[in-house]
């Protein structure tokens, strides 16, 4: 009899579809809590706080990007555990992975509280929405904890197979962070610093939720033994985690960069730049979704063996991102405009500068969906560090240098910048690819049995 939670039997795309939606949807409504918070300040803030929110947004999902990379370590390990059989270990794996998170979230609070000060001018914030920056990003830093333990046991759920109570559990905080956002906002007046107290607040209860639950609902059994740190286990989290979460750390430096460079234009290219970013991030929930099933599906059946099904994952999620990315490009051409207004309803330069931007970033969905595909692929074999080479290249050589060429040969338009994301994708599937072809033998795993 084939389980709902065995995903190295059955069809591979009615496995990967059944994991990938509801933690796709999970995606969804975090970013859409997210930009409910750049919404709602549109209607009734300026263009600073705007700003304000934007930049201070952006810096968090750079630190929520690197503690799910982190986390893809837990995820991975446990998943080929779990595809083993051996259930010992995916606890011990669950209970390292929770002590060294909480170590991890509290130094990294007490550093940013120290540094929002130098963050601000690094990124070259515009006076006018330097304070309410600060104000987000000081309640934000606060909240690290919340965040991040969110995020890690998520990261566990989805390696014992279940990505739907995760899902469950950020669609109720999600409703308390959308009411909280129109009351701080609105009728209290508290502008960017009530955006990420709403934030914060919904985070802490998606924890308690997770927490709550995860003894009913898992049946993986943690003991105050698994809690005692592994050193070889953690290691292993590490090897696979820490590229990981080093790549979309310097992925996300990178747009840092870009929108310092944006900020430096003016607070409207900033709140264009900052409320495409938004769009962007919400067009990527599909090849975001696509990485993380990818790497838990191809671990589990690599853990069993099942090298073929592993192959076969990785070719599915690849033709659903790119099918999904170019249907995303003919929308945003005609759309443009209307995607802006949403945000920013009475900044007509800002909704102008902002529809030139994303006509050409969203190349970018098509690209990544590749990238990201192989990227997951990598994870699931404990590769991840090729992930973290090709990135690291594209950023370098391409995402950076061709945003800064943009703003000095085209200064009045935001046509030419956006393609430089795209082209760094474009790099990074092309340096995928043959990563793909140099380390075959790994992806076969020998002697194969295939189910």
């Amino acid at each position: 009899m084939h389980r709902p939670d065995d995903l190295t039997q059955g069809s591979v795309l009615r496995n990967l579809l059944r994991f990938s939606v509801p933690y796709l949807l999970s995606c969804f409504l975090q970013t859409f809590y997210g930009m409910a918070d750049l919404f709602i300040t549109g209607q009734y803030c300026d263009a600073a706080a705007i700003t304000a929110v934007s930049v201070g947004s952006q810096v968090m999902h750079m630190l929520t990007v690197v503690i799910v990379g982190l986390a893809m370590g837990t995820t991975v390990t446990i998943s080929r555990s779990m595809g083993a059989g051996d259930r010992g270990r995916a606890a011990r794996a669950a209970g390292s992975t929770m002590v060294l998170f909480a170590g991890v979230s509290a130094v990294l609070t007490a550093v940013l509280l120290v540094l929002t000060g130098s963050i601000l001018r690094v990124l070259s914030v515009p006076q006018e929405a330097a304070e309410g920056t600060r104000q987000y990003l000081t309640v934000c830093f606060a909240g690290i904890p919340l965040i991040a333990g969110y995020n890690v046991l998520s990261g566990i759920y989805r390696g014992m197979g279940d990505s739907r109570h995760p899902m469950l559990f950020v669609a109720f905080a999600g409703v308390i962070n959308i009411g909280l956002d129109i009351l701080l906002i609105g009728p209290l007046h508290m502008g960017p610093q009530g955006a990420a107290l709403a934030t914060v607040l919904a985070q802490g209860l998606s924890v308690a939720l997770a927490a709550l639950f995860m003894g009913r609902t898992l049946s993986l059994k943690l003991t105050r033994k698994d809690f005692r740190p592994d050193r070889a286990l953690m290691r292993t989290l590490l090897s696979i985690g820490f590229p990981v979460a080093c790549q979309d750390g310097f992925i996300q430096v990178a747009f840092l960069v870009i929108t310092a460079i944006a900020n430096r234009r003016g607070v409207d290219v900033a709140a264009a730049v900052g409320i495409v970013e938004k769009v962007i991030s919400f067009l990527f929930l599909v090849p975001s979704a696509m990485l993380s099933s990818v790497s838990t599906l191809a671990a589990r059946n690599a853990g069993a063996g099942l090298h073929a099904r592993s192959r076969r994952t990785l070719a599915e999620a690849m033709g659903i991102c790119i099918g999904f990315g170019l249907l995303a490009v003919a929308a945003c051409q005609f759309l443009a405009e209307d995607i802006l207004r949403l945000f920013a309803r009475e900044e007509e330069a800002v909704i102008r500068l902002g529809g030139q931007y994303l006509r050409t970033y969203v190349l970018d969905c098509v690209f990544a969906g590749i990238h990201f595909c192989f990227s997951g692929f990598f994870c699931a074999y404990q590769k991840s560090i090729l992930s973290f080479l090709h990135n690291v290249l594209s950023v370098l050589l391409v995402r950076i240098p061709g945003a800064y060429l943009a703003t000095v040969l085209a200064p009045d338009t935001l046509y030419l910048m956006g393609l430089a994301p795209a082209m760094g994708s474009l790099l990074s599937a092309g340096i995928c690819l043959g990563f793909y072809l140099r380390y075959r033998p790994i992806w076969r795993g020998g002697a194969e049995k295939d189910r």
